[in-house]
Order: structure tokens, then sequence, then C-alpha cells
């Protein structure tokens, strides 16, 4: 009875099946050669003497093989053959079953004659033998109803205990074979006499038989076996019987609680308090199971007080909150944690006793912590049901809003009265609860959850205000800034939210008028409660208040499931379920929320406060002074030079009171203007004038340098908060923009994924639903024919484009048969791009004009009928591939792929948002539904549903779907409005300042101005000033140092410092994560979990926009999930892609992704030749590779890992001409040394310079170099799409160079610091000369001959070739041989193109064609060049020395407390780094962690004791690389432990064998 759901000492200590020693000779083919026999059940314990690694589990690719082959010549099989066989099998069944019958009658007979003992025990066991070897179909009721009086007889013999045993395994067997005869048994009383045998408990064996036979029959006769009282006969003695068994007593316990009756719960109310003390047990089965049954057994007595309170007796509520408080969150599975939440409800609901208790038990700091640990993906939809039981957040408020009585509605209550008196008698109790929860209900408010949620927490924090006396509450109040939430609250277009916050914001006016009169008028909170009673003054004010318009929901949050239909007003209703009717119909008057306005507004607020200005604060009519001012200044260009003092005072003192003492509210923030006029500053008020675009703003660009520079100056200073500017600025941007913007979150919780078959826009089966669709013509329409099918099943998430590509081939009449299109857009099946959209490849073929994609792509017969007959082939016609995917998904391992075809060839194909299919001018069929044009930009199911939110239609899921949809087609209009082409400026073009020259520039402003942020946003909006303003500011931080060298450069060329060394500056930078919005991003993870979102098309349009324009908005990991949605979908397992050409089969278990496993032979002696042949013949496929060495067994992750961390190592060897070469580095050695060492550069990896004057196709070793980038870039993106960890370390410069960005001077700082800052110096005495020339008309170079440190430039003897690379002529010519001052301008500028333009450019273009062949590395430029180092290399050293022990699992024969763990763990804190890096090299097969450091390995890192055959000291420690598994012998000592450790992780690398 002592070990409560432990490990039993009698259990065998052995190794998890899937933790075992493992390779392909574990495996062998059945000598049918049917399958593959895989013995998993014991673990072979070899040898451990060895220090090899081994990797998890896998066939040969020869055993794998010979089954695949047989099965596919067996299918070849005739008809006649087939039909022999069935036959036969047919037969032989019905033999079987005569052989049964006979034989269960022969035992009926020998049962029922039979006396003695010995043969009834014969007979017992022969019937076992046969049902345990019998069909289905071989037992039937009479055979049941025949047998079970005799075993019921028999099992009661207590005699002869085997007698009993065999015949209760008879009815086990019975009842597992045939459910129904549980109804034979019962009437023959088999449940009382199995609940005896257990009571009497005289043999363990027969108990333990008992136990199994009642879990069978409770599964279909549960009312029986609680009337016969089973539940106290399974749990009386349960602590008797080992943890197995105390599953198999509580599954049964569950099958009764299930279908309890609502009469006679004595029954199974005796039994609370034994399950109560079971949920102290450890094993988390047993546990859950309690749990469901407690939960089952509230439910049912929830209507009573008195059985309430006597559960409660029994220790419940202690035993609960324990549960929930003790790490539940990651012991108990979601559906019971939140189930446990809902029975705390149900009991404080009902039970007086219940809620004193729980306020005894603190349960608000549980509830704390629910609420601080808060993820949406417990806080997804609505009310989105699970198994019964809500969401965590959802029933941590309900249980809120139960512990705080509404005093104003339930005043009859007597139980409600109670409650409240014991309130009062206890205010310490109030005051700790709201404490502890009301700062989380506001973060949780904010952070973008479901519109039930935010109407939860505004309902308790209601309650806590209303219930709250004391002047605690002024200071919590304040402490959680309730005016500037109200504020916020009041943007909401809800009805039910904005009673609630003006219900709060007048009980903190009649009770605290004096402490937040003040407070209300500086957030706003007066402005916002007089615009509900006036919207036309609403339209004055910048912050967006309620407009008037009620709406049944949030326009914010909206959600395809029923249950959005049911009222706000019976949300957290813990009694009877509203009917349908009376859940849509609401609780408020119509009027409630305007009349209650206009009491606050007649009884607290002064007249005189809605004066234009008396009622504004002193801090908001400064700003909005400076605004103004600001914004007059700023746009005028001819005076800069004349303005620039005046703005940058202004912009002095606008920081200032930013970062003043008194602090500025977001009220304050936006209605000053502050926002529009930075935005019109930088941007030198071009942004307002929407029909400039972005040639006006690139026509100034020196003037906008000028501006960035002058405020990253401002933004940069230090101030008295001792907190830099562009920090305070950024959280007031972002704190105003938490409260602006509404972006839907459109959540579907309809149809379950199903496959179905889309016949638009390219007929073929979708692992989703399709929508219906009836295509109509436009009234009035001539020149189009009428396609008039019923309807089609179209695929949701297909662009309009490739809808019209689909349909104009049969609409398009004869008169336009001959007319000449722009532009026809196809679908076509690929694998993955094979070049990037910026370098498409254009080859001529012959297409017919009318070919539609079912031509192109279909294997189905009876296609061809459909369409019309083919025109004769246009032969000038030109197919233009663009690699960028589509918004359309990915089908059946399909990317869906667009094909332009143009009239003529086009030489550069405009970089463009992948899910913008194409461009508008090219359309010849515009789209309409109800009236409303959809946006061709749009998939058909982001059209459908903005036009339903547009409507502010109630929707469900079930109309989205079943629901035929109208869409009525017309022609284009041919518009002659062109768009103009992406405006590329050259520096040269656009710079007045000659000094300004080419390399100077960094080429940031046009990206800022060139792409539009979000398409429903109206850019007068301040939403959008804010998203502007914030991507102006995060790329003025990561450029800032560019700016500030930029601008100390000047300085000195223009004579106001004269000291070289004053060009080394430090410039303070924000962290990136201060821009990251955690709304945005809690609403992007919303959207990502929702059931649709199998494609980015399957999300709103803002996501994807914000995505391309803003994506700093969003955290790394939400990025990290986006990016693998966006670039590889949802991959779907492909049958019929079992093998491949080859004739080599692939893996059947599936790897990262859900994507097939395919096996790759590689030899450690020739790595890169093996890395070549696994890319050319891997790369385009979507399959998980993995590798496995020549003459070596292991395979799996480890092996895998330490094959692409040997690549990387070849890649970094110094002879192959790839990199750049730290001088400083490398000592001197011989020829061979210095090939065979790699390349460690502090700095990183930079691509070396190679001349583009030369003969490339005749430069073999140049094109070697090539080939090398080309498969490098193959590899980095493989290792991305597999998720394996590559042990690269490149240059921050190399990494943008990935992203697509361009390098400028002040890159070449970051890789080589010497060569940067001595063209840094030269630069700026170019400028000083230019400077100098102008003042003194033209003659200062005799002025200027001692100009660099003391030393004239010609005596620095420097000639035109590439420093540390002579074999790279700049320029050559007699202006060229030597440097001087005169030419000193070309020299650095041939530099800084050679070293990062022209002299790296191919071999960058090589490696984007690499990376393009698995998917397009447009893809990546979501990331910065951190994150996506983080992402390629993860962790360069993060180890969390602290938290080791927390992120490491101890097993079989090891605790967190063994004295060789306690060892383990300080030798690893004590290496140093390189000794780190290869531990982990030798336990996972990769020297770095995964983002996110130690505690995201996967398998987690195991560590257990070895057990030796000789003395631990004398034996090695072994791993298992494919579950991260280290087995490490008991040492005697610590310093043992270091010299065994040490000398297994050095010597012990290089080959996987068993270990």
């Amino acid at each position: 009875m002592g070990s409560r759901g432990q490990k039993r000492p009698d259990m065998v200590d052995e190794l998890p099946a899937d933790k075992r020693a493992c390779s392909s000779l574990d495996f062998r083919p059945s000598s049918s050669n049917s399958s593959v026999q895989t013995h998993m059940n014991s673990i072979v314990e070899t040898n451990d003497h060895d220090m090899d690694t081994s990797s998890s589990a896998s066939a040969s690719s020869q055993s794998e093989g010979d089954p695949e082959k047989d099965s596919t010549y067996g299918s070849c099989d005739s008809d006649d053959m087939d039909q022999q066989h069935n036959s036969t099998l047919y037969e032989y069944h019905r033999r079987r079953l005569s052989s049964d019958h006979g034989k269960f009658k022969n035992i009926i007979s020998s049962l029922s004659e039979q006396t003695e003992p010995s043969c009834q025990l014969a007979v017992l066991t022969e019937l076992c033998e046969v049902l345990s070897f019998c069909t289905e179909g071989s037992l039937s009721s009479m055979t049941s109803d025949l047998l079970s009086p005799l075993l019921v007889k028999l099992a009661k013999d207590e005699k002869n205990p085997d007698i009993m045993l065999f015949s209760i395994r008879a009815i086990t067997y019975i009842c597992d074979l045939y459910p129904r005869s549980a109804g034979f048994l019962v009437q023959h009383d088999a449940v009382p006499t199995l609940c005896q045998r257990l009571y009497a408990i005289e043999y363990q064996d027969v108990a333990e038989q008992c136990l199994q036979a009642l879990e069978k029959i409770s599964r279909e006769q549960p009312l029986a076996c609680l009337e016969a009282g089973a539940i106290m006969a399974v749990l009386s003695y349960i602590d008797f019987f080992s943890t197995s068994i105390q599953r198999v007593a509580l599954s049964t316990v569950v099958n009764i609680c299930k279908k309890l009756p609502s009469e006679n719960p004595s029954l199974f109310m005796e039994a609370v308090p034994i399950l109560c003390n079971l949920l102290q047990y450890e094993d988390r089965q047993l546990v859950e199971n309690v749990a469901t049954c407690l939960i089952k057994i509230v439910e049912r007595v929830g209507q009573s007080s008195e059985m309430l309170d006597e559960l409660c007796k029994h220790g419940l509520i202690q035993q609960v909150t324990h549960l929930l408080s003790s790490n539940g969150q990651t012991a108990l599975s979601q559906l019971i944690y939140n189930g446990l939440i809902g029975l705390l409800v149900k009991l404080s609901s009902g039970s007086l006793v219940a809620f004193r208790t729980l306020y005894e038990l603190n349960i608000s700091s549980i509830l704390k912590e629910i609420l601080a640990t808060f993820d949406l993906s417990y806080g997804v939809s609505t009310s989105q049901l699970v198994g019964g039981h809500c969401n965590r957040v959802y029933e941590a408020l309900k249980l809120l809003n139960e512990l705080l009585p509404d005093r104003a509605k339930d005043q009859n209550d007597q139980l409600v009265l109670e409650k409240e008196s014991f309130l009062d008698n206890h205010p310490d109790f109030l005051q700790r609860l709201g404490i502890d929860l009301f700062p989380m209900l506001i973060q949780v408010f904010n952070s973008g959850a479901s519109l039930f949620v935010c109407h939860g927490c505004l309902s308790v924090m209601y309650k806590i205000v209303n219930s709250s006396k004391s002047d605690m509450l002024v200071e919590l109040l304040k402490n959680a800034n309730i005016s500037s939430f109200l504020a916020g609250v009041f943007t909401r277009k809800d009805h039910h939210m904005l009673m609630l916050a003006l219900q709060i914001a007048e009980i903190i006016l009649h009770n605290f008028s004096d402490n937040f009169l003040k407070l209300f008028i500086k957030e706003g909170v007066f402005f916002a409660i007089d615009a509900l009673l006036t919207p036309e003054r609403s339209s004055k004010l910048m912050y967006p208040v309620f407009s008037g318009i009620q709406l049944s929901s949030d326009s914010s949050q909206k959600s395809a499931s029923r249950e959005t239909l049911k009222c706000l007003c019976y949300a957290f209703s813990t009694g009877q379920s509203p009917t349908s009717s009376e859940a849509r119909s609401c609780k408020l008057d119509k009027d409630s929320v305007y009349n209650l306005a206009e009491h606050i507004k007649t009884k607290y607020l002064a007249p005189e406060l809605f004066d234009s200005e008396k009622g504004l604060t002193d801090i908001l009519q400064n700003l909005r002074a400076l605004s103004n001012d600001l914004l007059s200044m700023s746009t005028d260009n001819g005076g800069l030079a004349v303005l620039e003092e005046k703005i940058n005072n202004i912009l002095y003192q606008i920081m200032d009171k930013l970062t003043g003492k008194e602090q500025v509210s977001t009220f304050e923030f936006i209605e000053s203007g502050v926002v529009k006029s930075l935005v019109s500053y930088l941007s030198l008020g071009q942004y307002m004038r929407e029909n400039k675009g972005v040639q006006s703003v690139c026509n100034y660009n020196a003037v906008l340098e000028k501006r960035f520079e002058a405020l990253a100056s401002v933004c940069a200073s230090q101030h008295l908060s001792c907190e830099i500017p562009i920090s305070i600025l950024i959280r007031n941007l972002q704190t105003a923009l938490t409260s602006l913007e509404a972006f839907p979150i459109i959540l579907s919780s309809g149809p379950k994924l199903r496959n179905s078959f889309a016949t638009v826009p390219n007929r073929c089966s979708i692992p989703y639903p399709c929508l219906k669709v009836r295509f109509v013509r436009g009234e009035g329409e001539t020149f189009l024919s009428d396609y008039t099918e019923d309807f089609h099943t179209v695929d949701p998430f297909s662009c309009m484009h490739s809808i019209e590509a689909y349909l104009w081939p049969k609409v398009s009449s004869k008169s336009t048969e001959h007319s000449k299109s722009p532009s026809i857009q196809v679908l076509l099946p690929e694998s993955p791009p094979i070049q990037s959209p910026s370098h498409a490849i254009s080859v001529s073929v012959e297409i017919p004009d009318t070919l539609g994609p079912v031509d192109m792509m279909t294997d189905f017969p009876d296609t061809q009928k459909d369409q019309p007959k083919l025109m004769q082939p246009i032969s000038d016609q030109v197919v233009t591939m663009n690699a960028g995917e589509s918004s359309s998904s990915r089908t059946q391992g399909y990317t869906v792929q667009e094909l332009q075809m143009n009239a003529e060839p086009s030489p550069k194909l405009e970089k463009q948002d992948p899910s913008f299919c194409s461009n508008e001018a090219a359309q010849k069929l515009v789209f309409f539904i109800e009236g409303q044009r959809l946006d061709q930009k749009l998939t058909l199911y982001q059209a459908i549903l903005g036009h339903i939110i547009k409507q502010n239609d109630s929707f469900s899921s079930a109309k989205l779907w079943s629901h035929v949809h109208t869409i009525t087609y017309r022609s284009a209009v041919e518009s002659q409005d062109i768009i103009p082409p992406q405006y590329h400026f050259s520096p040269q073009d656009i710079s007045d300042d000659k000094v300004l020259a080419h390399y100077q520039h960094t080429p940031f402003f046009s990206d800022i101005f060139s792409c539009e942020l979000v398409s429903d946003l109206e850019k007068s909006s301040p939403t959008y000033d804010i998203l502007f303003l914030l991507k102006c500011l995060e790329s003025m931080n990561r450029l800032i140092f560019h700016l500030m060298s930029r601008e100390r450069i000047c300085a000195f060329g223009k004579g106001k410092v004269d000291d070289l060394d004053s060009l080394k500056i430090i410039v303070p930078s924000v962290p990136q994560n201060e821009f990251v919005s955690s709304k945005l991003t809690e609403k992007l993870e919303q959207q990502m979990r929702d059931s649709l979102a199998v494609s980015v098309g399957g999300m709103p349009l803002w996501c994807s926009q914000l995505m391309v324009s803003c994506p700093f908005l969003f955290s790394f990991e939400a990025r990290c999930k986006y990016f693998k949605l966006k670039a590889f979908g949802q991959p779907q397992v492909q049958p019929h892609l079992s093998h491949n050409g080859s004739g080599s089969v692939i893996d059947r278990r599936l790897g990262p992704g859900g994507l097939p496993k395919k096996k790759f032979l590689v030899h450690r002696n020739r790595i890169l030749e093996s890395a070549a042949k696994m890319m050319e013949l891997h790369a385009s496929h979507k399959v998980v590779l993995e590798v496995e060495y020549d003459e070596e067994v292991g395979t799996g992750l480890g092996p895998t890992l330490e094959f692409y961390t040997l690549v990387c190592h070849e890649f970094q060897k110094s002879g192959l001409g790839m990199w750049r070469e730290d001088v400083s580095s490398f000592t001197l050695k011989s020829n061979l040394q210095a090939e065979e060492m790699g390349i460690h550069s502090f700095y990183g990896l930079f691509p070396r310079p190679w001349s583009s004057m030369q003969d490339t196709s005749g430069d073999k070793q140049f094109s070697d170099v090539a080939k090398k980038f080309f498969l490098l870039g193959q590899v980095v993106a493989k290792a991305l799409q597999d998720g394996r960890i590559l042990d690269l370390h490149f240059s921050k410069a190399f990494y943008k160079l990935i992203l697509g960005k361009e390098l400028s001077l002040y890159d070449i700082l970051s890789f080589d610091p010497g060569l940067g800052r001595v063209l840094q110096e030269f630069q700026a005495l170019v400028i000083r000369k230019s400077t100098m020339e102008s003042c003194n008309g033209g003659n200062a170079e005799l002025q200027y001959r001692k100009s660099f440190r003391d030393t004239s430039i010609e005596d620095l003897c420097l000639d035109f070739t590439l420093p540390g690379y002579p074999d790279i002529v700049l320029a050559s010519g007699t202006d060229h041989s030597m440097v001087n001052m005169r030419n000193l301008e070309d020299y650095v500028s041939l530099i800084v193109d050679a070293t990062v333009r022209s002299g790296i450019s191919r071999q960058v273009e090589a490696f984007k064609s690499g990376f393009n062949k698995v998917f397009s590395i447009e893809h990546l430029q979501i990331f910065n060049e951190e994150e996506l180092e983080r992402m390629l290399c993860g962790e360069y050293d993060s180890w969390a020395i602290n938290e080791l022990g927390d992120n490491i699992k101890f097993d079989h024969g090891y605790t967190a407390s063994s004295p060789p763990i306690v060892n383990l763990l300080e030798i690893v804190r004590e290496f140093d780094h390189e000794q780190r890096r290869a531990f982990l090299q030798f336990v996972t097969g990769a020297p770095r962690l995964p983002p996110g450091g130690l505690a995201s390995l996967n398998p987690k890192l195991t560590i257990v004791r070895k057990h030796c055959n000789n003395r631990a000291d004398t034996d090695l420690p072994s791993v298992m690389t494919c579950a991260n598994y280290l087995k490490l012998p008991p040492y005697s000592s610590k310093e043992r432990m270091k010299e065994k450790l040490l000398y297994a992780i050095t010597e012990g690398q290089g080959s996987f064998h068993l270990s």
C-alpha cells in the first residue's frame, strides 16, 4: 500500500525502446518478405567499452527495398488469380468459423455436465485458448447467452481459485471479443459476483482479473456496474495493486462516471474520499483518470448546494488547487487542467464552503500564474469547446466571475448574499485578489485575446472595482494606469465592453473623483465619453473613439464559429445554458450606453472641459504647437540650410517633452500630432501626397539622409533619465499602436480538414475543404460568353488571377480570340523554385493562346471535353517563370507556380510580394460579389471573407462552406494609366552634392517609401502613421552607425573637427525586441493556429502585408512559424512517392514538418563530393535527408547533424578561394597545412573578391569557386528546410547580401575593420579637399599636402591594386598608376566596388541560385542578419549554465541528486568554449545548440546510468546521438569522470557504431 502510483520494485529497470542502441543491423525482413520485422520490445545491451555513437533505428535500403519490390510485382496479378485467391480466403474463413462454433458447442456441453473440478479447469483452459485465437464472427449472441450463466456460476467457486481465475478470464475475453455479451453477463449477476471477489481479495491474481473483467463490462453497462457497487469494489483495495492495474481500476470508474444517473447520488458520492486521496498519487495517467471522475461527479451534483458542500469536506478543493499550482500546466493534459478549473467554477458557484475555502487557499495566486503564462494556444477562439471544456483562460475568468458575486443582479439569492457578507467581513481577501490579478487582466486584455476573453477581463475588473471600498484600490488603479486602459477600451466597438468601461469609470469618479479627474482628462477618457454622445465631435480628434454605430461584436475579432452568435451577456453565466433564441437576444437596452454616458457627463464633467482649448493639458498644447511648427518647416525643401538649426531645436524640444518628468499619455501623444509631423519631416511632406510616389522622394534623397541623420543625432543623445530618447519614442508608439490598431482576427473552427477535389483552378485533390462558386456573366456584357455550369468547387486559397486564368479560355468569345493579350496567368505543378523572381529565366516556347491550366497539368481523360478548340500557336510568346510562391496553397506536395506569358521578353521581373499574384495592369477579367468588386491581390477565401466582414454579416462556418457564392465576371476596362515600374534609383542620379559619391550611399530610403504597408488602412489614419514611423525608426536604428559615421566624416570634411580619430564612434542602438508589438504578434499566432492556416492565403491580408513591410513588429518565434508556413506550407504525405526514379526507397517514417525521410550514403573521406551528389539528386525534393556513413552502422539524427558539421568545416578550408582570409589569425605553416587549415576569422566569413575583368569562361579556378558557392547555397537551404544546425560563422555583411541588401563603405568595418577605418579616413580627406577647393577657388592641394596623419598620400606609395589581392588591378592608365590626392576619391570608390559589389557579385549570385533550387531565398527577407544566423547556426554559446539541471532529464538509475550527476554538471560548468562544443558534438552530433538553447534541444538531453561489466572507472561514456542519450558510468570521483569524459569527447569522434 505504500507505493502510490510509483514504479514497483519488481519491474525491470531497462531502457525504453526508443532510447536503445540502434542500427540497420537490428532489422531483418521476414522470410515471406511481407513486412519488415522490427524488434522493439527489448534492449540489446552490447559491450559498452566502446565510446562510439549510435543513432536512430532505421531499416537499410536493401531490407526496405525487397518487400517494396515484391508488393509492386504482386500488384500485377491477373483478375483470375485475384478471384481464386479471394475464393480460397473465403473458404478458409468459413471452415474456421464452423470449427469455432463446434468447439464452443462442445465446451458449453462439457461445462454443463462436468462437476469434477479438474475437468472443469481443463475445459475452462481450453475455452480461454479458443477465445484468445478466434475472431469476432466466431462468437454469437446465443453462444454468449449460454456461456454467461455457466461462467458466473464457476466464478463463485471459492473453494478452487484456479477455476475462479479462468472463469473470470473467460468472461474478460468474451467481453473483449463480443462487447454485447456484457448485457447477458449483467442479467446473470456477473457484476455482483466480481465485486464480491474484489471485496474478499483472497487471491491477487483473481482480483486483478476481476478488475480487467469489470473494466470491459463497464464500457457497455455502466449503470448496472454503478448499481452493483462496482465503484467502491474497485477502489477499496486499490493500493494493493501495481500501477498498471490501478489504471485499469480507474478506467472502470471513468466508464461509470461518464453516465451517472441524476437520482441516488449516494452510489457514487461514497467514493469521493478515496478519489480525493488518489489525486496525490504520482502516476499522471492515474491522476488524470481520477480528475475525470471527479469532474463528472461535480457536474452531476452541481445543482445541489448540500452535495457540493459535502464534496468540499473531503479535501477536494485542497487537492485540486495543489494540482493546479504544482506544475500542473505541464504535468496534466490541457483538457484535464481546464476541466479542473471548471470543477472549481461549479463548486464556487453553488457552495459557500467552496467559495470560502478558495479565498483561504489564496486561489488568486494560482489564477495569476495561469494568466501570466497566458499563451494564446489556450485562448484561441471565442469559446472553442474541447471535449466539453472551454479553453484555460476562459475557464479562469469564469472562476473569477464566480469568486466576485454581482451585488446588483442577485439580491434575492441567499447564497449570493452570504458570499457578499463573507467578503465584507474579510476585505483583505478581496484586496489580495485585486493586487494579484488587476494588472494581469489588463495585460491579457491588451494582448489581442478573443472577444469573449476581453469581455471576461472587463467583467472581472468591474466587479473588483465595484466590491472594493478601501484606499488600497486607489493605489491599485493608479499603478495599473486605469485611465489609459479605459481610454483604449473606448476605441472598441462592442456595446457590452463600452457599458462595462462606463460603469467602471462611473464608480471611480463617484468614489475617487479627486484622484482621477485630472488623469481622465490627460488620458482622453472624457473626450471618449463625449464622443459617444456627439459623434460629430470625434471626427476632429486623431484619437479614434466610438463612432455611434453599435455592433453586436468587435470588428477586430471575428470567428467563423457558431459560438460567436452567443451574446456576450451569457458568456460567463454558469447556470442553465440559454436557448438559441435567448443567446441571440441581448440583455442590454438599446440606449443603455448613451444614457450612462449622458449621466456621467452631466454629473461629473464640467462643461468647460469640452472647450477646444481649456480641456487640453499643458503638455498636450505644448506638443501640439511644436508639431505644427515642425510640420510647416518640414515641407519647405528650399531653405533647408536656414531651417536646419530651427528644426533640430524643435526635435530636441519634442524629445525633451517625451522624456521629461511628466509622462506623456497615449491620448496626448496621438492628439498632439507628433507622429504625423515626424512622418512628414522624414518624408519631406511627400508621404502626404499620394500621387507623387516614390520618384519624388528619391529625387530628394540627399535631403532625406540629412533629416535621418538629424533625427538620429537627437534620438541617440543621452538624457537625464539615462534612457535614450528613441527608446521612449518607440515605447510611446507601441502603446499607441496597441490602443489604435484594429486588424481583424478571422478564426474558423468550422470544418475539420478533409480532402476534397477542386475543379478550379487546376483540377486536383487538396487536403482542405473547397468553396462552392457559381460564375455568372455580368449584365450587358457582350464580349464574353456565358459560362453556364451549375457551380464549381474552387480551391479557397487560389488567388483571383489563377481563377481568371482558368475562366478566360472558357468565356473569351470569338471576337477576342485574335487580340493579343498582354498577359495570361496559368498554374503548373512544380518542384521547389528553380530561380528567384529577381532572376527569372525566360524560355521561348510555343503556347496556344487559349491554353488553360487543365490542359497543362492533369492526367484525367475527360478534361479535354470542357475545352474550346485550341487556336494555332503564337510563336513569339515567351514564358517567364516566377519562383515566388503565390497565395495558392501547396497541393499534394506540389507548389503552385505562376507563369506569365508576355508578348515580349521581360529582362527583369519586378520584385513584389508573392501573395500579390500579379500586376493588375495585365488582367482581363474583373470579379464582383453582390456588386462589390473583388481585389485581385487576394485569395478567393480572403475576398469572400472580407466582403462578409464589410457587410457586418454574422456568419457560421456552415454558411461559408456550404453556401454557393455567386461571383459575377466582366471584361477588364483597359486603362491608360499603366502602373510605373518600381523606381530603381542610382545615387549619382539623385545626389546634388558631388561629394556624396555612389559608394557612400546607404540605400534604404527607397525601401521605406516604395512598399505599401497595409492596403486596408487609409494613409491618413493614425495607425498608418504609427506603422510608418516605426518602420523609419527601425531602419534608422539598424543603420544608425552608418548614419552617424557619415555625419562625423562630413563634420571632418567641413572642418568642424580636425582629428581623424574622432571618426571612431560608439553609437547606442535599441534592442530589436523593443520594436516587437506583443498584441500583433499574438494576433498572428492565433491566425497561424487556426485550422485553415494551411497557407498564408487562409489568413487575413494584413498578416502577409505587415510581414513584408514591417516584419520587426512580430516576434522572432512567430516569424519562424510564418516562414515555415509560407516557404514550405503544410506538407502532405504522398504514398506515390515511396519510390523515386532511381529505384531507391524513401523511408515511410516522417521527419520534421511531416515530410517523408530519405536516407543517403556518404563517404567520410569525400564529404564535399557526397554533399554535391546528395544535392544534385534531392535538393529540389521535399524529403528530409538522413545520412548513413559508408561502412558504419549508425544512421539518423546524430550522423546527419555531424555530416552537416563536416560539410561546413570543409567549406571553411583556406585553400578553396572562397573567403577573405584574416591575415592576423595565421602563423607560418607549410602550404599543405595552410590548405587543410580552416579560416577562423574573428569577424566572420566574407567572400574573397575576384576580378570581373578576367575571362570567367577560361578561368577554371573561379569556376570552381562559383560551383562551391552554388553548392553552399543548396546546403544552407536544405539545412533550413530539414531543421538542421550548421557550424558556419558568416559575417554580418554576408548575411545582408543573402537577404538581398546592398552593402556600402560602412559595411566593410564589420568584416575588415582595418581596411574599413582607413577608407573612412580617406573619404573624410576627400570631402575636406573638396570643401577647401570650393572655398579657395580650386587651389587647395598645396595647403593640404601633409593631410593623412602628418603624411602626404603620395608618401604612402599606394598603387591601384586591391589591398591584400595584388593580382586584382582596380584601374589602369597614367591617371591611375599611383594614388594621390587628385585620384584618392576614385581609389576609395574602386576599392569599395571590388570589395562589396562587383568583386563578389558573381559568388553571391551563385549562392542564391543554389539556394533557390531548394526554395525561394526571398522568404528569408522577414529576418534580419542576427536572426538569420540564429536560424541557420543555432545558439553560439547559450548554455544557461545555472539552468543545466532543469533542461536535462536523468533516468534509469540516476536522479538530479545522484553524485555522478552532480559531478558531471560541475564538470560541464567548468568546460571552456571549445570543450563545450566538443561535448555537444559527442552527444548530439552538432557542436551548436538549436535556437532557444539547451531547453529547445529535441529530443531532450538524457543521462542514464551505464551498467559496466568490469570496474566503472575503467569504462568510457557512450552515447546515442539519435536520442541525445548519454550513458555515463558511475565513476568513483569527479577527477576520474573528467578524465574519461574528455578522452571520449576528443577521441570518440569520427564514426558511428553500436554502443
